[in-house]
């Protein structure tokens, strides 16, 4: 029986040694000179270009317009671009107002529609929309600065 007493003894003695190493091993020191490399970034300057009015979607139920979506986009945009994303505004307007119909026609502004994936889902539309008007080096994303459903 004191043989058996002293091997559990041996045993729970490496087995805290062990835990106790582990625990209190010296951390990795990190070099602080050099820092994580970055990817590099195109000499870019954004800026961003704001529509000097809303756009109002119907939404429709029944053949009746039942409630509007009023919402407000600003496009962040290369700041060399602003001259000709200011020129092909009238067409970038045409093309928003698809995109927006198109995603009340497929139900997009009814119940939730500010959730996160729902509003991913529509700014990915528009940002595409955007860049097939003007080229995808123009345009970087689209920005819903306001957004608001009522009732017609």
């Amino acid at each position: 029986m004191g043989k058996l007493i002293a091997l559990v003894l041996v045993l729970l003695g490496v087995g805290a040694g062990l835990g106790a190493g582990l625990y209190l091993r010296p951390v990795p020191e990190v070099d602080v000179a050099d820092p994580p490399l970055e990817p590099a970034q195109p000499d870019v300057t954004l800026g961003s270009f704001e529509f000097d009015s809303q756009f109002v979607v119907p939404l429709v139920t029944d053949d009746q317009v039942t409630q509007l979506v009023v919402i407000k986009l600003a496009l962040e945009i290369d700041e060399g671009s602003r001259e000709a994303v200011h020129s092909s505004a009238a067409r970038l307007r045409d093309s928003f107002l698809q995109v927006l119909f198109d995603h009340a026609n497929s139900g997009g502004f009814q119940g939730a529609f500010t959730t996160q994936d729902n509003l991913t889902r529509l700014r990915r539309a528009l940002r595409e929309a955007a860049q097939h008007r003007l080229g995808a080096g123009v345009v970087q994303d689209v920005l819903i600065t306001d957004i608001l459903r009522t009732s017609a």
